[in-house]
């Protein structure tokens, strides 16, 4: 049997990566430019599906392909005391060539640690990190940290960030890629109780992760079935293409069921139709069901008054039917648009921007 090839998983990296390669390079850019370079801290943030924790991945690839070493974590508590173990384990006589990555989950017993953070432990981290640094940059490396998950709400978050500013003033070989979502960023970089910390983190190269073109997804789909042993039909690429509608996630997701329904070696429009529903049904369980979750019931009634529209809604026409004032169904409209559930299309409208979200919500 042969192995499916689509990664339809959280974070797991694509066989390939459709739509990113401007914005890797950027980053790869960063880490071989030197100090100063403002892809040296970059925060990727998107809706759900958009692959944001696959960007931070291949970041740390990148940067390991030029021999820096990687710590992988996610805005949680004790994240901070996490990335000291690592640090620590780095310093502790390995080999930095020997062990080039580090995660949270990966510092066994501390990977759950849930420590108080103190100014003092900010301080050693710091001072820890500069002395791995010392060693690394004597060979001509250095060290990034990614973050996943990142929210305003993270006191060890503020003080990576206080960290990161002192050493991008010391002109060190360090990076940091963040990621989260757009109104996790929005509030991490609206709020006034970080100071100067905020201030520096606003001035990060900042990338939005788009839908991908769909002719880029049909030569990628292609590309890969062809690479793993197969064939398309040309109808069937093109249909398969268009029914991820650019959204990464679904691009694997498509794929994954795509290949599951082919029998042959031939995959043929009847497959490509058959795998399209089953990949739109394990959608609404994994991504639009998670999202619609993290939402008010007032959010929901302005996405159910959306959902009784064929395309995009008017404003005028969304408060009309929720009964909402102008200023009222303005705030909720900036809501879900900082939760990337929706899009700005046209002045004073707006659209689903998760795929398929008007017939999960017409289905309800």
């Amino acid at each position: 049997m042969t192995v499916n090839p689509f990664k339809p998983t959280a974070g797991a990296v694509p066989p390939l990566l459709v739509g990113r390669d401007a914005l890797l390079a950027e980053v790869d850019e960063g880490i071989q430019s030197g100090p100063g370079h403002p892809a040296r801290i970059t925060i990727f943030t998107g809706a759900r599906g958009t692959g944001k924790t696959v960007m931070l991945t291949e970041s740390g690839d990148r940067a390991m392909s030029h021999g820096w070493l990687v710590i992988d974590e996610s805005a949680s508590p004790g994240m901070l005391a996490r990335i000291g173990e690592a640090v620590d384990r780095l310093l502790e006589g390995v080999s930095p060539r020997a062990r080039r990555r580090v995660t949270g989950v990966s510092i066994g017993a501390l990977g759950s640690i849930d420590t108080e953070l103190t100014p003092q432990l900010a301080e050693g981290v710091r001072h820890r990190i500069g002395r791995l640094l010392d060693t690394l940059e004597a060979d001509g490396t250095g060290l990034l940290i990614t973050v996943d998950e990142v929210h305003a709400r993270s006191d060890d978050l503020r003080e990576l960030a206080l960290i990161t500013q002192h050493l991008v003033r010391e002109n060190r070989e360090f990076a940091i890629v963040m990621a989260g979502l757009p109104s996790a960023v929005s509030d991490l970089l609206r709020s006034d109780a970080q100071g100067r910390v905020l201030t520096f983190l606003r001035r990060a190269d900042k990338h939005v992760l788009a839908d991908v073109s769909v002719d880029e997804v049909h030569d990628a789909l292609v590309q890969t079935v062809t690479d793993n042993g197969r064939t398309i039909a040309p109808d069937a690429a093109r249909a398969a293409a268009e029914a991820t509608h650019g959204y990464p996630f679904l691009i694997q997701l498509v794929g994954f069921h795509v290949w599951r329904a082919a029998t042959g070696d031939a995959i043929t429009l009847a497959d490509v139709t058959a795998g399209v529903e089953a990949a739109r049904e394990r959608l609404g369980t994994l991504v639009t069901e998670t999202a619609l979750a993290d939402l008010s019931p007032r959010d929901l009634e302005m996405l159910r008054a959306m959902a009784r529209d064929d395309g995009p809604s008017r404003m005028v026409d969304l408060g009309a039917r929720t009964g909402m004032s102008r200023q009222n169904a303005d705030t909720y409209r900036r809501r879900l648009l900082d939760a990337g559930v929706i899009e700005q299309v046209g002045r004073g409208q707006v659209d689903f921007a998760l795929p398929y979200l008007r017939e999960h919500l017409r289905g309800r």
